[in-house]
C-alpha cells in the first residue's frame, strides 16, 4: 500500500502530463516559459485572487512573501510552533524574530483565542498555518491583525484546494502561499509554490523579489532570491489541475470514511462544518503512537509522523532570541499525531483494511512507550 500514490495519478493523467512536458521541451523555455504565466492566470482564477506569483518552493513563496512585507532585524512574526520548519526558519533567516501561539488540539491550527497576548510593538505580521488540509481560523486572526494594523500571511502549504467559511484557501489574508511539493495535494514534480494577493504593490514587489529583485533586465530596485518556478513544473501542474477538483471530492469522501470507521476507536481531528479540508493528511491522536505504528508496519500499512517536535523544542530555535516559551498543546500533539495513508486513489477495501488495523491496533493495552 501506497501512503501517498503518485503513480497511480501519474496512470490516469498520462497522456495530459506527457504532452504539456514534450510542448516546454519543444519551445525549449526552461525558466519562466509562458506556462508559468497560464498556470497563474488559472490559479488565481480559482482562488478569486486578483494576483498570482509562481516561484521556486513553498519555502521561497513564504520567504518571497514576507520579504514584500519588509519583515526584517527587530521584527517579530507570530506563529504556531506546530508545522513544518520552513513556516519558521523563513523568519528567522530575515533577522525577524518567531513568537509562537499555541494550537487548538482538535484541528492542531493555531488557536486565535490565544493571539492577541503575543502581539506587541514590533509585531509585523501573523502567519497562521492550514495544517494536515484545514484552513486556520482566519477570520478571527485578521480581525486581529486589522485591529493592530498588521499583514497575515497565510500558510496554505498543505490547503491548497480547501475552503474557509466558503471561500477559498490562499484569499484568505494580506498574501498567501502554498507549496507544489509532489505530495501535495496539487503538487508538480519536484519544488514549487505561489503567492497569491489582492494588493497591487505588495504583486509587483513579490515578482521583483523571485528575479533578485529586478524589475527590468539588469536593473533591480530590491535586493531579493532567485525564486523563479520552472516552465516544467508548472506544465505538470497544468496537467494536474484537470483532475484536481475531482481529486479534492475523492479526498473527502475518504476523509469521511475514515472519520466514520475510526470515530469510536480513536481521536480523530475535528474539521470544522463551515470548512472543507483537502486531507494534505489524515490524521489520528495516538497514545500508543509506536506500537500502532508497529502493527500497522506488520500489516505493509505505512504511517508518518507530522511532526514530532514542535518548533519551540527544536535546537535551531533554543536560543532566547528565537524561540521561547511552553505549548503544551503542540507538545502534547508532537506525541501522539499519526498520519494514515491519504491520496484520492484509496480504494474502500484499502481504506477499511487501514481502519480496522487501526481499530485493533487501538484495542491493545496502552503502556508507557517512548516516542
Amino acid at each position: 500500500m501506497e501512503f501517498i500514490d503518485l503513480k497511480a495519478q501519474y496512470a490516469g493523467l498520462k497522456s495530459s502530463i506527457d504532452a504539456r512536458i514534450q510542448t516546454v521541451l519543444n519551445h525549449g523555455q526552461f525558466i519562466m516559459g509562458p506556462e508559468v504565466g497560464e498556470l497563474e492566470a488559472r490559479l488565481a482564477a480559482r482562488t478569486g485572487s486578483h494576483y498570482c506569483i509562481g516561484c521556486s518552493s513553498g519555502t521561497d513563496a513564504l520567504l518571497i512573501a514576507l520579504m514584500a512585507l519588509g519583515v526584517g532585524p527587530g521584527d517579530e512574526v507570530v506563529t504556531t510552533p506546530f508545522t513544518f520548519v520552513a513556516t519558521v526558519e523563513t523568519i528567522a533567516l530575515l533577522g525577524a524574530k518567531p513568537v509562537f501561539v499555541d494550537i487548538d488540539p482538535g484541528t492542531c491550527n493555531l488557536d486565535p483565542e490565544l493571539l492577541e497576548p503575543a502581539i506587541t510593538a514590533r509585531t509585523k505580521a501573523i502567519l497562521p498555518v492550514g495544517l494536515y488540509g484545514q484552513c486556520a481560523e482566519m477570520d478571527p486572526i485578521n480581525q486581529i491583525a486589522d485591529a493592530h494594523g498588521i499583514a497575515v500571511i497565510e500558510d496554505a502549504a498543505q490547503s491548497f484546494g480547501a475552503t474557509y467559511r466558503g471561500r477559498q484557501s490562499c484569499n484568505l489574508s494580506t498574501i498567501g502561499c502554498t507549496s507544489f511539493f509532489p505530495s501535495k495535494p496539487l503538487g508538480c514534480y519536484g519544488d514549487g509554490g505561489a503567492c497569491f494577493t489582492n494588493d497591487e504593490t505588495l504583486a509587483t514587489r513579490m515578482r521583483q523579489i523571485r528575479v533578485h529583485g529586478q524589475d527590468r533586465r539588469y536593473h533591480h530596485p530590491l535586493v531579493g532570491i532567485n525564486g523563479r518556478l520552472d516552465t516544467l513544473q508548472a506544465a505538470v501542474l497544468l496537467a494536474k489541475l484537470e483532475a484536481f477538483d475531482d481529486e479534492i471530492v475523492a479526498r473527502a469522501r475518504i476523509g469521511a470514511a475514515y472519520t466514520e470507521l475510526l470515530q469510536e476507536a480513536v481521536t480523530t481531528l475535528r474539521v470544522e462544518t463551515y470548512n472543507t479540508s483537502v486531507y494534505a493528511q489524515y490524521t489520528i491522536m495516538a497514545e500508543n503512537r509506536k506500537s500502532v505504528q508497529e502493527q500497522l508496519k506488520s500489516e505493509g500499512i505505512p504511517t508518518a509522523v507530522h511532526y514530532p517536535v514542535p518548533l519551540h523544542l527544536q535546537p535551531a530555535f533554543a536560543s532566547p532570541s528565537l524561540g521561547q516559551g511552553s505549548f503544551p498543546q503542540a507538545e502534547a500533539a508532537a506525541e501522539r499525531v499519526l498520519s494514515l495513508p491519504m491520496h484520492p486513489y484509496l480504494s474502500e477495501f484499502e481504506i477499511r483494511r487501514v481502519a480496522g488495523a487501526v481499530r485493533q491496533a487501538m484495542s491493545q493495552p496502552v503502556t508507557a512507550e517512548k516516542n
